[in-house]
């Protein structure tokens, strides 16, 4: 009947549609430039710290001292930047604590910028956030996560229901974190200019959409432990293979317990360290691609693609429908 015609005709039009953009897709992956690699060196350290372990003093001690172990390893050449993954420091960064331990960690990286997870806090209010230690042993730089997990890292309504004791369940400090300002650039030097997610930041586009300038690099840290060794950490690292093929941008990641990686404007994996293991990945950051479409257009043709899809399916509809040509 006419109803069925009108499903199948926009089924069609949307077939068309998708295979057109993959299609186009598939063009502009054949034919980029072979993606080379930078001068910028990298060392990616991952501690394996389960998610039961990590905060037990004694173990937040020893894990603690691994990544300074891992830091400190020998390497040829030296890297530019060191990584540490999300939450990686058992202190807060303000704290006497801090005061000590900031410079070990400068000392480990030998020379290197050390960007690491960290929590703060001033007053009432805490942060998940990424700290930049220069090669002097200084906080140059620190970005505060924005795009918080709800019930994760904040409660919604959270005056209220604070009152009755119910907190984030990643949160250590007070009720909930406070969500930084947005995006940012960051300069780390010889590293170059990177954009920092925490964690499940980079499953949206927007997060990367939003900076003013293009970034270098994309550099994500996160503690995937809360998902133990299912398909979270798996299904976290696919969607950060996605953001570097949706921007045409280099994406190194240092994961808690795992998968870290460095993944290239074309969404391959350079180079990974599975779950369940400690260790380090020494890498070199690719070059970045020209910029996507997506990254020069974002939403906007896919949301008109589907108004279009909408207008030819309800002018189907209306034809179908019409009494002139002795339809019902």
């Amino acid at each position: 009947g006419p109803g069925r015609r009108c499903a199948l005709a926009g089924g069609l039009v949307a077939a068309l549609a998708l295979g057109g953009v993959w299609w186009g897709g598939a063009l502009r992956a054949g034919a980029e430039r072979a993606i080379t690699d930078s001068a910028i060196r990298v060392r990616l350290v991952q501690p394996d710290a389960a998610q039961h372990l990590k905060w037990r003093p004694d173990m937040a001690r020893l894990f603690f001292e691994r990544q300074l172990t891992l830091t400190a390893a020998p390497a040829d050449p030296l890297p530019d930047v060191v990584v540490w993954p999300e939450t990686a420091v058992p202190f807060l960064l303000d704290s006497g604590t801090a005061g000590r331990a900031l410079p070990a960690m400068a000392a480990a990286a030998g020379g290197a910028w050390l960007a690491f997870g960290v929590q703060r806090v001033e007053g009432r209010q805490a942060w998940n956030s990424l700290a930049v230690l220069d090669p002097a042993g200084a906080v140059a730089a620190v970005y505060d996560k924005h795009h918080l997990v709800p019930f994760g890292e904040y409660m919604p309504l959270g005056d209220r229901l604070a009152g009755l004791g119910l907190r984030g369940f990643a949160v250590q400090e007070g009720f909930g974190y406070s969500a930084g300002p947005g995006p940012v650039l960051l300069d780390l030097g010889p590293a170059g200019r990177v954009l920092p997610l925490i964690c499940y930041e980079a499953i949206f586009p927007r997060s990367i959409a939003a900076v003013p300038e293009r970034p270098d690099w994309i550099l994500q840290i996160t503690n995937d432990a809360w998902f133990g060794e299912v398909s979270g950490p798996f299904q976290h690292l696919a969607q950060a293979r996605l953001r570097a093929v949706e921007f045409g941008l280099p994406l190194l990641r240092a994961a808690n317990t795992g998968v870290s990686a460095v993944i290239d404007a074309r969404g391959r994996l350079r180079a990974s360290l599975g779950l369940g293991a400690h260790g380090v990945i020494d890498a070199v950051v690719p070059w970045p691609l020209p910029p996507t479409p997506y990254a020069r257009a974002g939403d906007g043709p896919l949301a008109l693609l589907l108004i279009l899809l909408l207008g030819v399916v309800a002018a189907l509809g209306r034809r179908g429908l019409d009494p002139a040509r002795g339809r019902r």
